[in-house]
Order: structure tokens, then C-alpha cells, then sequence
């Protein structure tokens, strides 16, 4: 019965949470209308979803979050301080490829939605075999540590999480 109206129930939790975070509120309104939320978009969308993830520490889930949220924090006053004090063209943008050592479709997701929701960086592709991102980056100073760097803070921790 409880699998019928919550067939992911990690999503419906993830969906609440989102929403009251976008209402920029916490009331019982939200909290319904969260939930709400929660319950009828994972019941719609679970015929495409023939597996459920493995997660492999969810103590990790909370360390990531903090890792994004601030990294979301410190690139949002480096984006606004490359946009307001140097011109355009001196900016170092370039596309790089981000081999990956994820290997679950889930994980491989989450890293490219993370990566996007950083300023300053947009996930634009993934490559057929699911081995590499393509990654836009607003301003680098190299392909090499700009893989590290998100090898180090998100990619082996979303490791941990699902594998």
C-alpha cells in the first residue's frame, strides 16, 4: 500500500523540501501543497523509472548539499564580480570535457544538475556511452583543474553516495 502512493519516496521527501525552499516560507500551505507535489509527480513519472537508486551513504547526501550550497554561494560573488568589474572580452570561458567515473545514471544526473546549478558553469551535454559531461565554464584558468576541482568536491562523493 505505502509503495502504491509513494513509489520513491526519497523523491517525494527531495520535492517537498525544494518547494518549501523555493516558497521561501515554511507554512502548512506549503508543507500540503509540497507534498502535494511530492506524492503526484513521482506517481507520474514512475513507469520511467524501472529501478530505484542505490544510495550507499545518506550521511554523505548532507555533507554534499553543504559542499553545493556553498560553492553556489562563493560562485554567485565571483560571477557578479566578473560581470560587474572586467569586460567580456577578457573573460577565459572554454568547453571542456569532464570524463566521468560515475557510473549510475542517477549519480551522473545529479553531478550534471549540480554542476549547472553552480554559477559560472552549465552542464551542456552528456556523451552517448554516459562516459563524459561537456561543461561550460564561464571563466577557467584550465581544463585540468577545473575537472579536479569537480572531481574532488562533487564527483567522489556522489561515489560514495550511489555506488
Amino acid at each position: 500500500m505505502v509503495r502504491r502512493f509513494f513509489p520513491h519516496p526519497m523523491l517525494t521527501v527531495w520535492i517537498v523540501a525544494v518547494w518549501v525552499l523555493l516558497a521561501n516560507e515554511i507554512t502548512f500551505g506549503h508543507l500540503v501543497l509540497g507534498l502535494i507535489l511530492g506524492v503526484l509527480i513521482p506517481l507520474g513519472t514512475s513507469a520511467y523509472w524501472p529501478g530505484r537508486p542505490r544510495i550507499g551513504a545518506p550521511l554523505m547526501m548532507i555533507e554534499f548539499m553543504l559542499v553545493v550550497l556553498w560553492d553556489i554561494v562563493v560562485s554567485n560573488i565571483q560571477v557578479a564580480s566578473l560581470i560587474l568589474l572586467r569586460r567580456g572580452d577578457t573573460l577565459r570561458s572554454q568547453f571542456i570535457t569532464l570524463p566521468l567515473d560515475l557510473k549510475t545514471p542517477e549519480a551522473i544526473t545529479v553531478l550534471a544538475g549540480t554542476i549547472t546549478m553552480t554559477p559560472g558553469t552549465v552542464s551542456a551535454d552528456v556523451s552517448a556511452d554516459g562516459r563524459a559531461l561537456l561543461v561550460h565554464c564561464l571563466e577557467t584558468d584550465g581544463a585540468e583543474d577545473t575537472i579536479a576541482q569537480i572531481k574532488h568536491r562533487y564527483e567522489r562523493r556522489l561515489k560514495r553516495i550511489f555506488e
